[in-house]
C-alpha cells in the first residue's frame, strides 16, 4: 500500500518539477523586496530552513511537500541575496570625464549602432584603485575621421581614450526596467562614451587570456568576409554570437517578424547542432558493422554531441542565454547516457534548477522566462500527444505537422512574456517561423557543422556557401513580413503581478493532476484581467527633469521632440504606443509659451521649465501653478512647490497622479527601494562578501 505521500503525489503530480518553481519564486521575492536584507535576516532565514527540514522529516507525511516547498522557496531568497553580495564590485559614484585605460574584453554594438567596448583592468585619473570599477562599457565615436585615426580593437589589447563615464542609470519610470540591477550582476561599474580616437597602449600578449574572444573575433571577421552583407553578419551571429555585422534595421525587421530568436544562440541553435551531430555520428558508426556490433552507438553519439555543444558554448562567448541552453541540452544528453527518457518535464526541471543555482538573477529576465516557457510547453504537448488517438498521415506530412505544432505551441507560450517585456506582439510571427525555422534546421545548422569540420582544411567556404542562400531567404522573409500592415501590435506594460500569475496558472495546468489543474485557467484569466485593466501614469518626468510626458486622449504628449531619446522611447513603448518622439511632441495636451511648457492635472497647473534662464523664470511660473518642474539646480525659495534637479538626483524618475484634489508623486527610488545596486553601502562588510 502506498503511503500518504505516495498517494498525494499520485493525485497532485510529482513534487520534483515544483522544486525549480519554488526556488525561482524565492529568487523573485528577493528582487521584489523594498530593502536589502542584512546579515541578521539571512541568519534567521537559514534557521527557518533548518527548522522546516526537521519538521518535514518528522511531521505528517501528507504535509511534507508543503514544508519542502517552503524550505526551497526560502533557499531561493537566500541564494539570490548571497549571490548579489558575492558579485559586489565598486560602482562609480559621480560623472567622470578624463583618461580611461583598460583591457578590451568584449566588442559589440549599442542600440544606436555604435561600436562598444567592455574594458577591465582599468585605470582612471583621480580615482583610487579601490574605488575603480571592475568593468566599464564605452561606446566609440561613429565619426569617420575619428574612426580612421583609431586603432582597431582586439580582445586582450590594452587601450586608452578620453571618455565620459557615469554610474549606471536607474529606471526611466517608477517600476520600470532597472538597468542598475542588470549592470550590478554583469559587473559593470560605469557606462559612457568617447569622442576621441582609440589608442593602443600595449599589443595583445602571446598566450594571454581572452584567446577564445580573439578566436571568436577572427572567425566572425572571416565569415563576414566570405559572405558579404547582412547575410554574413547573420552567419557570424549564429556561429560566434557576434552581432556587430548586422544593422539595427535588419535586427528590427527580425524582431517585428518574431525571428530575432534565430540570432540568439539559445536552445534552438544548440538543439539543432546537437541533433545534427548526434544523428550524423550515429549514422556514420552504423555504416561500419564491426563498430555497430560492439559500441553503444546512442551513447557514443551523445558524448560527441555533448562535446560539440560545449565547444559551441565556448565559441559563442558563454552569455546567459547560451549557458541556459547548454544546461538544458546537457541534461538531455546525460539522460541518454543514463538510459533515461531524454525529453521529459523532469529533465526540464533539472535544467531549470541548475540554471537558477548558477545564476538566480536570470529568473527576472525575458531570456530565462521565454526559454523555459517554450520548452515546458513543448515537452508537455508532445508528451500528451503520445496518448492522442493515432491518425494515419502520409510520411512526408509528419515533419511538416511537427514544425507547425512546435511553432504554434512555442509562439503561444512565449507571446505573453515577449509582450510583457518588449511591449509588442508579432501578429505574423507564426507564418514567418514556418517559412524560416525549417531552413534553420535542415540547411543552416548542418551547413554550420560542415563549415566547422572543413575549416582545418581551409574549406569552410563550402559550408558557408550552402548556408548563404538559406540565410538570405530568412532575411527576405523578415523584411517582407515586418513590412505587412498590422505586423506588430503594441501593448502596454503589465503590472508586476501579471507574469507570475500567468506562469503559475500554466504550471498548474501542466503539472497538477485531476480537476484541480483547471484552477490554473482561473489564474491565467486573472492575470489577463489585471493586465487589461492596468492604467499608465498620467505624467512621467525623466530622472534629470529634462523631459515630461503627459497622457492625453491621443496618447502621451512629450515636452520636446529631441533629446532623452532612450527615455522617450521607453515611455512610449511601455504605453503600447507606436508613435516616435517627434510625433508624440506634436500632440495636443501641452501648452508651450515663453520658454515654458505647462499642462493641467486634475485641476492643478504644472509647469515645466528647461533651457537657459529657467531658474530666473521660476517666480513667474509659480503664478497660478501648483508645481514647477525645473531641469536645473535651484537653491532659492518659491511661492509654489519646485522639483529641481537636485531633488531628482535623490528620487530618480517621477510619476504624477491626480488624487483627492491634489497631486500624488511616486518616485523610482521609492519603488526600487534601498538595494545593493542603487545603494552599494548596503553590502556586507565581512568576509567572504563585500567585493
Amino acid at each position: 500500500m502506498p503511503g500518504l505521500y505516495a498517494r498525494w503525489t499520485a493525485q497532485q503530480g510529482h513534487l520534483f518539477p515544483w522544486l525549480p518553481v519554488c526556488l525561482g519564486a524565492g529568487a523573485g521575492i528577493y528582487f521584489a523586496l523594498p530593502q536589502e536584507p542584512g546579515p541578521g535576516t539571512y541568519f534567521g532565514l537559514i534557521s527557518i530552513v533548518v527548522i522546516l527540514a526537521l519538521i518535514a522529516s518528522q511531521g505528517p507525511e501528507l504535509a511534507r511537500p508543503l514544508f519542502v516547498a517552503a524550505m526551497v522557496l526560502i533557499c531561493g531568497i537566500v541564494l539570490a541575496g548571497l549571490r548579489a553580495q558575492w558579485l559586489a564590485e565598486p560602482v562609480l559614484g559621480f560623472r567622470y570625464y578624463g583618461a580611461v585605460e583598460g583591457r578590451v574584453v568584449l566588442i559589440d554594438r549599442s542600440r544606436s549602432d555604435r561600436v562598444r567596448l567592455t574594458l577591465d583592468r582599468l585605470r582612471l585619473d583621480r580615482v583610487a584603485p579601490a574605488k575603480t570599477p571592475a568593468l566599464v562599457r564605452v561606446s566609440l565615436s561613429p565619426d569617420p575621421e575619428i574612426t580612421a585615426a583609431s586603432v582597431s580593437p582586439v580582445p586582450g589589447m590594452r587601450v586608452a581614450m578620453t571618455a565620459f563615464l557615469s554610474p549606471p542609470e536607474g529606471p526611466v519610470e517608477p517600476g520600470g526596467f532597472d538597468f542598475q540591477r542588470l549592470a550590478w550582476f554583469r559587473g559593470l561599474g560605469a557606462v559612457g562614451y568617447s569622442r576621441t580616437p582609440l589608442l593602443r597602449l600595449e599589443p595583445v600578449p602571446e598566450g594571454a587570456a581572452l584567446w577564445i574572444q580573439r578566436l571568436r573575433r577572427r572567425i566572425s571577421l572571416a565569415v563576414r568576409a566570405a559572405v558579404p552583407g547582412e547575410a554574413g553578419g547573420f552567419a557570424a551571429a549564429i556561429l560566434t554570437g557576434d552581432r556587430s555585422g548586422i544593422s539595427q534595421a535588419t535586427q528590427e525587421d527580425l524582431r517585428r517578424a518574431n525571428l530575432s530568436h534565430l540570432l540568439a544562440i539559445s536552445g534552438l541553435h544548440l538543439g539543432l547542432l546537437t541533433g545534427v551531430v548526434f544523428g550524423t555520428v550515429r549514422a556514420l558508426l552504423a555504416l561500419i558493422p564491426w563498430l555497430a556490433l560492439r559500441l553503444p552507438l546512442r551513447k557514443v553519439a551523445a558524448v560527441c554531441a555533448l562535446v560539440a555543444a560545449a565547444m559551441y558554448l565556448a565559441l559563442s562567448g558563454g552569455n546567459v542565454a547560451t549557458v541556459r541552453a547548454f544546461v538544458m541540452v546537457a541534461v538531455m544528453l546525460v539522460a541518454v547516457l543514463c538510459e533515461r527518457r531524454a525529453i521529459s518535464l523532469r529533465a526540464v526541471a533539472i535544467a531549470a534548477l541548475i540554471v537558477i543555482l548558477l545564476r538566480p538573477e536570470a529568473v527576472t529576465g525575458p531570456g530565462f522566462q521565454m526559454s523555459f516557457a517554450a520548452t515546458t510547453a513543448l515537452v508537455a504537448v508532445f508528451s500528451a500527444a503520445r496518448d492522442w488517438p493515432r491518425v494515419r498521415l502520409p510520411r512526408f506530412s509528419r515533419p511538416v505537422l511537427a514544425v507547425v505544432l512546435s511553432s504554434l505551441v512555442a509562439g503561444l507560450a512565449t507571446a505573453p512574456v515577449a509582450a510583457a517585456h518588449f511591449n509588442r506582439i508579432a501578429d505574423y510571427g507564426l507564418i514567418a517561423n514556418l517559412l524560416s525555422v525549417p531552413l534553420m534546421g535542415a540547411v543552416v545548422m548542418p551547413a554550420a557543422v560542415l563549415a566547422a569540420v572543413l575549416a582545418p582544411l581551409g574549406l569552410a567556404n563550402v559550408g558557408l556557401a550552402v548556408m548563404e542562400p538559406a540565410i538570405r531567404w530568412i532575411l527576405a522573409v523578415a523584411t517582407r513580413v515586418s513590412a505587412l500592415d498590422g505586423a506588430v501590435t503594441q501593448v502596454s506594460a503589465p503590472p508586476g503581478s501579471v507574469l507570475p500569475l500567468l506562469a503559475l496558472g500554466a504550471l498548474f495546468i501542466i503539472l497538477v493532476q485531476g480537476r484541480l489543474r483547471w484552477s490554473g485557467v482561473l489564474l491565467i484569466a486573472a492575470g489577463f484581467v489585471i493586465w487589461s485593466g492596468a492604467g499608465r501614469p498620467a505624467v512621467l518626468i525623466s530622472g534629470d527633469g529634462a523631459l515630461v510626458g503627459v497622457m492625453t486622449p491621443q496618447g502621451r504628449a512629450l515636452s520636446k521632440p529631441r533629446g532623452q531619446g532612450f527615455v522617450a522611447r521607453s515611455w512610449l513603448e511601455n504605453d503600447g504606443d507606436a508613435v516616435d518622439q517627434p510625433g508624440a511632441a506634436l500632440r495636443a495636451g501641452l501648452v508651450r509659451e515663453k520658454g515654458a511648457v505647462w499642462f493641467d492635472l486634475g485641476g492643478s497647473r504644472v509647469v515645466h521649465l528647461s533651457g537657459r534662464g529657467a531658474v530666473e523664470r521660476v517666480g513667474t511660473a509659480c503664478d497660478g501653478a501648483a508645481l514647477v518642474i525645473l531641469a536645473a539646480d535651484y537653491e532659492g525659495s518659491a511661492p509654489c512647490k519646485v522639483l529641481a534637479r537636485d531633488a531628482f538626483r535623490r528620487s530618480g524618475a517621477l510619476a504624477l497622479m491626480a488624487e483627492g484634489g491634489g497631486l500624488k508623486i511616486r518616485s523610482a527610488s521609492e519603488v526600487a527601494g534601498r538595494r545593493l545596486w542603487n545603494s552599494p553601502g548596503t553590502r556586507f562588510t565581512f568576509w567572504p562578501f563585500g567585493g
